[in-house]
């Protein structure tokens, strides 16, 4: 099964959505909570291979809530057992940033739970999934940018900026 996931590094892939994404998600959740046992964690399935029929890289984004007075630091050993790489906040101040596999299938998104970057994470995320001409105007903006940026990951994402942006803006009724 997990033949639906993987994506080499330095690239930008996409593909359409893989039905089988959701239950990746699920089992890969299990496998952190085992991980994490005993330290207060909460998941969500985020990124495009949570909204159903959105094309997406075939990398499964994880959100990962940490309570605010539990350290970041105790989270880190914990995901490297699980076979993760801690790679720092990458860009986004509050957010530990981990990846998994060879290729990389999973990423990890530590925050902390309730605070803006968890709710900006699935407020995007829930956009999408209730509004399909936003999902078809957000794909149809990825797949240009892809075919722009196949081999430059940063371009692609700073593409994506603006989208991002206005679709919370209009999310929270500015």
């Amino acid at each position: 099964m997990t033949g639906a996931l993987g994506l080499e590094s330095g690239l930008v892939r996409l593909v359409e959505y893989d039905a089988r994404w959701p239950a990746l998600f699920d089992a890969e959740a299990r496998r952190l909570r085992e991980a994490c046992a005993g330290l207060p964690l909460r998941l969500e399935h985020i990124g495009s291979t949570a909204v159903s029929g959105l094309c997406a890289k075939p990398v499964l984004d994880i959100l990962a809530g940490r309570p605010a007075d539990v350290p970041a630091n105790r989270y880190i050993a914990r995901l490297h057992s699980a076979g993760y790489e801690h790679r720092g906040e990458r860009g986004v101040p509050g957010r530990e940033y981990f990846h998994r596999g060879d290729p990389r299938a999973y990423h990890v998104h530590l925050v902390v739970e309730n605070e803006e970057l968890w709710r900006d994470y699935l407020a995007f995320r829930d956009r999408l999934r209730a509004d399909v001409e936003l999902k078809r105007r957000y794909a149809e903006l990825k797949r240009s940018l892809a075919a722009r940026f196949p081999r430059n990951r940063e371009a692609y994402m700073e593409g994506k900026a603006a989208f991002v942006d206005r679709a919370l803006r209009d999310s929270s009724g500015a």
